[in-house]
């Protein structure tokens, strides 16, 4: 079985998913990755290739249909970068069964073009959450009979059991990205409002110095309980100091596998998330950790979690047992056996994604952004916009000098297709 995994790079959360993937899948099948960006960081892809996965970088859109026309199924690593939008809507794609692997959720911005899923021979979620997107009730009873789940986020295996401390106050972990983007602003308010003493708060995650996150850790009444550890390429490690893993979420956040989160878990730290789809996928309150509906609701239950150590040890347990009976390789690997062959039961065909999201990088980005028929509104703002992932300038820095995409900052003259 030959299998064609395009992406546009192999980092932290796509790469590690592969990486540990690629090592239980069984000894037939023939996996190559095929990048469509030279990778910045060669770690990842690096790691792959030693595993006996064929690694290449496409020099151009005509490698990307050759090796697709070879491959027994061709799996698309999909989220809303520009290069993955442009190979769908420009590449001369031969006849194939294609799978969509989506690392987004859709349920809010960035949306996942219903066309696509349409279009798609499978499409997989990495969470449970996505399937409460409005657009699948639209789809065909067909479509959804193609749509399935496998997780992306594993936990570290055979983590040895944590002991509790049962004298002094025990440390509090957060790891992942360190930006109000994903990370809600109400963390920081929360942990001043502890009454606790001797708090101590690891931060592990790059970190803008100059930000908008330090400067609100700064203007904490308790700045000292605030450590920025910076990043690390051993959270196993980083995380081995703190009991409780405090992950506090914006609503709108893009995470789906929140590897972070399930691997703090597989380590025996009790979670505390906010009330958002994605996190109550993984958490179970009461059970596997806790689940606040506000950040008045985290200080009393942080507050309950310092002084309870009968109250962490028990759900440490459980947090351990619970992401080594359900968030491993090997289950989501025997989800993706199962997936393939069933799909190469089925004849290969052309498919038509530029269809589902457009010709041109306007377009694309529409498609990530507008349900169809929807009008854009450009947003105006004060300060210069981030660089974030599949933002308007990331898109922008992707295809410099695109008219199609100036008149869309600058009019708002552009519509979705």
């Amino acid at each position: 079985m030959k299998i064609l995994h395009i992406t546009p790079h192999l980092g932290g959360g796509i790469g590690k998913a592969h990486l540990a993937i690629a090592g239980a899948l069984p000894k037939g099948v023939e996996q190559t990755v095929l990048l469509l960006e030279q990778p910045r960081d060669p770690r990842f892809p690096n790691a792959i290739a030693a595993a006996g996965v064929r690694v290449v970088t496409a020099q151009g859109l005509d490698d990307v249909a050759g090796l697709a026309d070879a491959a027994d199924i061709v799996q698309f690593e999909f989220w809303n970068h520009p290069r993955m939008y442009e190979c769908l809507g420009r590449a001369a794609f031969p006849a194939m069964r294609s799978v969509f692997w989506s690392h987004i959720s859709g349920l809010t911005r960035p949306i996942i073009p219903q066309a696509l899923m349409e279009e798609a021979g499978r499409f997989v979620f990495t969470t449970e959450a996505s399937r409460s997107i409005p657009s699948i009730a639209r789809l065909s009873a067909g479509s959804q009979r193609k749509l399935a789940v496998i997780n992306s986020g594993f936990g570290f295996a055979d983590a040895p059991p944590r002991e509790t401390s049962r004298g002094g106050t025990p440390a509090i972990a957060y790891l992942g990205t360190v930006d109000f983007v994903k990370m809600h602003p109400g963390f920081f308010e929360a942990i001043d409002r502890l009454d606790s003493r001797d708090i101590r708060v690891l931060i592990w995650g790059a970190v803008d110095p100059s930000g908008a996150v330090v400067d609100r850790a700064s203007a904490m009444r308790h700045p000292e309980r605030i450590r920025f550890c910076g990043h690390t390429p051993e959270p196993a490690a980083a995380l081995s100091g703190a009991e409780i893993f405090f992950y506090p979420l914006q609503p709108d956040h893009y995470g789906t596998g929140e590897n972070a989160l399930i691997e703090a878990m597989s380590l025996g730290l009790v979670p505390l998330v906010l009330r958002n789809s994605a996190e109550m996928t993984i958490v179970s309150h009461g059970v596997t950790g806790f689940v606040a509906r506000s950040i008045d609701e985290c200080v009393a239950l942080l507050q309950m979690l310092l002084c309870s150590p009968d109250v962490r040890e028990r759900i440490s347990r459980n947090a351990r047992t619970a992401v080594a009976e359900t968030r491993t390789p090997a289950r989501s690997a025997r989800q993706f056996m199962e997936l393939w062959r069933r799909l190469l039961d089925e004849p290969k065909r052309f498919p038509d994604f530029r269809r589902a999201v457009g010709a041109g990088p306007a377009d694309w980005y529409l498609a990530t952004q507008c349900l169809p028929g929807q009008a854009w509104e450009p947003r105006r703002q004060s300060a210069p916009e981030p660089l974030s992932k599949g933002g308007l300038r990331h898109f922008e820095n992707a295809f410099p000098g695109d008219e199609s995409l100036a008149r869309l900052r600058f009019c708002g003259e552009a519509r979705p297709g």
